[in-house]
């Protein structure tokens, strides 16, 4: 013992924390949640880009099987028959002589806001061919988020 310190004791020696204050982690976590918050916003917004590219796909699709049902059936369905009749023989005029399923599931597909897809023929925009459509995010028809395979 030297001037009353001893040996393991040195006055200007402080003590070092080991680990991470409650406040320091709450802080960081803080932070990932922004940074996390706007990635998944930012990702949103790329999914609705590629909802619509996947209505571009379907209505390719749907169209191949209109064009397959008119060259065997003579003629595409009508507004009255809809999309159902690539799926169910119609009934209704014009029946169709050569008829021949699209697929076996016998509903007509869903859009990508899980509403089933429209049709009427003539199209609204242009009256000589058929026009497949979807009510877009709001489900609802005739607004200005509506896509159309006439656009």
């Amino acid at each position: 013992m030297k001037n009353g310190i001893s040996k393991n004791q040195h006055p200007n020696r402080h003590i070092l924390s080991q680990g991470f204050t409650l406040l320091e982690i709450v802080i960081v976590l803080g932070i990932i949640a922004v940074i996390l918050g706007g990635s998944i916003a930012v990702v949103g917004k790329l999914g609705d880009g590629a909802k619509i590219q996947r209505v571009t796909s379907d209505f390719n699709t749907i169209s191949s099987a209109i064009k397959m049902y008119a060259i065997n059936a003579g003629g595409a369905p009508t507004t009255q028959q809809g999309l159902i009749a690539l799926y169910i023989k119609p009934s209704s005029p014009p029946v169709p002589k050569r008829w021949t399923p699209v697929d076996t599931k016998k509903e007509v597909p869903l859009d990508p806001w899980q509403n089933p897809y429209q049709y009427r023929n003539p199209g609204k925009k242009d009256p000589s061919s058929f026009e497949i459509y979807c009510k877009g995010p709001d489900g609802q028809d005739g607004t200005d988020d509506d896509i159309s395979s006439q656009d």
